[in-house]
């Protein structure tokens, strides 16, 4: 059933994002495309990660988290986190421009096309992940911009209309808004 099943699931389009956490100096990321907003009054969003997770470990312990929201041209960030075999701590940023979130000490990527610091608000397990609560505390989101997706067991730029294509990487790099909530 699951070998038929998987098709179908790969046709949900995704955001692709990556959160991260800095707990006792040591930060930490990782790529994550079951990611979904849940309330908006209060925003609460919620991330799905596989069960004994080490990122769940940390934010739990810290507290508190950031969501960076890829844009189309961040291929190499995504795969980055997403590798289970990468380096640890600062390490796994090498490369990347990121700058302290305000509120939770995390990693903020620099290109990002939206940042949401969370506090944990509460974590349960569902099946074979672990799904983290958090309760937005601030955010901040670029004017405009294609966010990286998951599809169809790629990563595409998401383009405007009815088309859903992948395309090649490009550059999306835009002012930000902040808002404190």
């Amino acid at each position: 059933m699951r070998a038929a099943v998987a098709p179908a699931v790969g046709r949900l389009a995704a955001p692709v994002t990556v959160l991260t956490v800095r707990h006792d100096g040591r930060v930490h990321g990782t790529t994550v495309s079951a990611l979904t907003t849940v309330s908006r009054t209060p925003l609460l969003l919620t991330a799905s990660l596989r069960e004994g997770s080490e990122f769940a470990q940390l934010a739990l312990a810290e507290g508190r988290f950031t969501v960076n929201v890829l844009n189309g041209g961040q291929r190499a960030v995504a795969r980055r986190f997403a590798d289970r075999d990468r380096a640890a701590g600062a390490a796994q940023f090498e490369g990347f421009a990121w700058h302290p979130d305000h509120y939770s000490g995390a990693p903020l990527l620099d290109g990002a096309l939206a940042h949401y610091a969370c506090r944990v608000h509460g974590n349960f397990l569902v099946g074979d992940h672990e799904v983290l609560l958090g309760l937005v505390v601030r955010a901040e989101a670029g004017r405009s911009g294609l966010p990286l997706l998951s599809y169809d067991g790629e990563l595409c730029a998401g383009v405007t209309g009815t088309d859903l294509s992948c395309v090649p990487d490009f550059p999306t790099v835009h002012p930000k808004e902040t808002a404190t909530l």
